[in-house]
């Protein structure tokens, strides 16, 4: 036993704890949690409504203070009962976080000690822990030894951080100008990165990906290609190292030489598969990797560190401190000297504690060939789901495994639409999420409906693979007509041009077009007060390729050609519509550019929506919604 040294405390304290006391509380706290953990009947999630969880805990804080054990059962019957488990060996859906003992342990002595990590002064052991695991991690991804990294929150806040950093030291200050290149398989913190970072509608490209799911190298070098002719400043380009829906991988070595010849900065989200590294194959499927300028990489995924644990290395290190570092009057004292480190002034949070010391302490106990162990056989048992799912007729494969990820669905049944069969299978989904025994997850791909199984958990086994993909093969389904739609409708707001501005277009009109024929008198007058009219001459261009404009169109009247890299793809005609891909949202107002150029072969008249109100009347149209989603589909299986 350690030994105990005297600290005189004041008695008039009323929030000190005497040694036993704090021993006590300790033993029982960890008691229950040992309990939890160990609990074979709990389920994968169980949900409850605001109202239920209204009840079982109350809004008034206490006066007087509360009994300890009362407080455990509280939180045991009320709290963690109603939660995922992410520890759970059937839990596959999203991304799984299963964290080890010594880790939380780690945790915990962070928070006792009240670990202070923002700078050297007051930190120099926690901060010596830090730089030792961003070594360990630059070693692993191959990544130069001066190269500089941090510890933040997770993904999202490194690649905001990443692209912070990168528009610090490429451009300064922020302009309309510059833009940044994503694919559509991005993680959505990308897009929450570049709103937050002033990058309008316009100045982030999303571009389509291939049959894989992967960034495609000749789509990234044509659209920064047409940026620079057009006199923008392409300056970020995102690649994954393991996209979340299916985790591709993207070509980094080629992005990486697209980007270095073009003098844009490369940043590789490895948030999800990074750390396959430490596998032989995880780094040869990530080959080029450490080409990257920064990267991002979650230890709290296949780390398996508790949340939250993030990070984000640079190549040149010097660039983090040039972009974050602020000495205020107030820090003074502790601005660094010779060799130290102040983590503080690498990103945006001055308040953190030390991360670095769960997974110091985990990779100690464990060695890192227990971590190697568990990541190779979360691979193999993504490969076994795949063959799994092959081997059950009643399944139908979407995305083969990559890096613990796979797709698939309940095959569609003899003259199913896709719309039909999406409603089916997320029925499923949310029938066994009910039950309890497990969860998944879904998503779209090329707008198809997807269950997605991700595999991250170094508990499961095959038997846990195996009984959720037989589950999703054997249970019964529900006729498309009686299931629960897969996404809510959404109210279309009464939005209408101001009354004394005459319409453009009659609703008479608007019901003679294709399109619109099946709509109720109020949604075409809600059309009617949405749609303008534009007139195009003969050999005029209306959307060009890699153009960042989104406005859907629909031909009224006359001819036009589509064309890709000089090559005619089709032809549109009156009734025809095109332009969706670009209206629809990829997140955060952002979505794809032009994907090929339509020029006019004679007159033309064209009826033209905005993005928003094309999402409007989708969402109260159904049919309407269908017939565009089919046209997305199959465009996007060809561009």
């Amino acid at each position: 036993m350690l030994p105990q040294p005297t600290i005189e405390r004041d008695a008039a304290d009323p929030l000190a704890l005497d040694p036993e006391t704090m021993r006590r509380l300790g033993h029982e706290t960890v008691d229950l949690l040992v309990a939890m953990l160990h609990d074979p009947e709990a389920p994968a999630l169980r949900r409850a409504s605001p109202a239920q969880m209204r009840r079982r805990i109350g809004p008034h804080a206490p006066e007087a203070h509360g009994d300890f054990e009362a407080l455990l059962t509280q939180l045991r019957d009320d709290v963690f009962a109603h939660m995922s488990r992410l520890d759970h060996p059937r839990y596959f859906a999203f991304i799984p976080a299963c964290g080890t003992w010594p880790s939380a342990l780690g945790d915990f002595l962070a928070s006792a000690m009240n670990v202070y990590g923002g700078s050297w002064m007051e930190a120099a052991g926690p901060s010596r822990l830090e730089l030792v695991v961003l070594d360990w991690f630059k070693e692993w991804i191959g990544y130069p030894e001066d190269a500089d990294g941090v510890l933040v929150s997770g993904g999202s806040a490194a690649n905001m951080t990443a692209l912070a950093c990168a528009r610090e030291a490429l451009a300064g200050a922020m302009t309309d100008r510059l833009l940044a290149y994503v694919s559509d398989q991005a993680h959505c913190s990308l897009a929450r990165t570049a709103r937050l970072l002033g990058f309008a509608p316009n100045q982030l490209r999303v571009l389509p990906s291939d049959d894989r799911f992967r960034l495609r190298p000749d789509a990234l070098e044509a659209a920064i290609d047409a940026d620079l002719e057009a006199g923008y400043e392409p300056m970020f380009v995102a690649a994954a190292a393991g996209s979340t829906n299916t985790g591709a991988i993207d070509p980094l070595a080629e992005v990486a030489d697209i980007c270095r010849a073009r003098g844009v900065w490369l940043h590789v989200d490895a948030a999800y598969g990074g750390f396959a590294a430490l596998t032989g194959r995880g780094r040869r499927c990530l080959r080029g990797i450490e080409l990257a300028d920064s990267v991002t990489l979650d230890p709290h995924k296949w780390l398996y560190q508790p949340f939250e644990c993030g990070s984000l290395l640079v190549r040149d290190g010097g660039l983090l401190d040039r972009a974050f570092e602020i000495a205020p009057d107030y820090l003074k004292d502790a601005t660094v000297r010779d060799e130290e480190v102040n983590f503080c002034d690498r990103g945006l949070q001055l308040s953190r504690s030390c991360r670095a010391l769960k997974v110091w302490f985990s990779i100690q106990y464990f060695g890192l060939d227990a971590f190697r162990t568990a990541i190779d056989r979360c691979l193999d048992l993504a490969l076994h789901a795949e063959d799994h799912v092959a081997s059950r007729p009643e399944l139908e494969l979407l995305s083969p495994a990559n890096l613990g990820v796979i797709c698939f669905r309940r095959r569609p049944e003899p003259g199913e639409d896709e719309e039909e069969t999406a409603k089916r299978n997320a029925d499923l989904v949310a029938r066994f999420a009910a039950a309890g025994d497990g969860l998944v997850s879904s998503t779209r791909l090329r707008d198809r409906y997807a269950i997605r199984l991700c595999v991250m958990n170094h508990t499961t086994a095959e038997h846990d693979v195996e009984r959720v993909l037989d589950w999703f093969a054997q249970a019964p389904t529900t006729p498309p007509a009686a299931c629960r739609p897969d996404r809510p409708a959404v109210a279309a707001a009464d939005v209408t041009r101001c009354p004394f501005i005459r319409p453009e277009f009659s609703t008479e009109q608007l019901a003679r077009i294709g399109l619109f024929a099946s709509l109720p008198e109020e949604q075409l007058a809600r059309v009617a007060g949405w749609a303008r009219r534009r007139r195009v001459a003969s050999g005029e261009q209306i959307t060009r390729r890699w153009n960042a404009s989104r406005d859907f169109f629909v031909v009224v009247h006359g001819t036009a050609h589509v064309e890709r890299d000089g090559e005619q793809v089709g032809e549109l005609t009156a009734g025809s519509f095109f332009g969706e891909l670009a209206a629809m949202d990829w997140g955060a107002g952002y979505g794809y550019p032009r994907l090929a150029t339509v020029t006019a072969t004679g007159p033309m008249q064209l009826l033209v929506l905005e993005p928003g109100h094309l999402h409007r009347l989708m969402a109260e149209a159904p049919d309407l919604a269908a017939r565009v989603r089919g046209a997305m589909r199959a465009r996007l299986a060809t561009v």
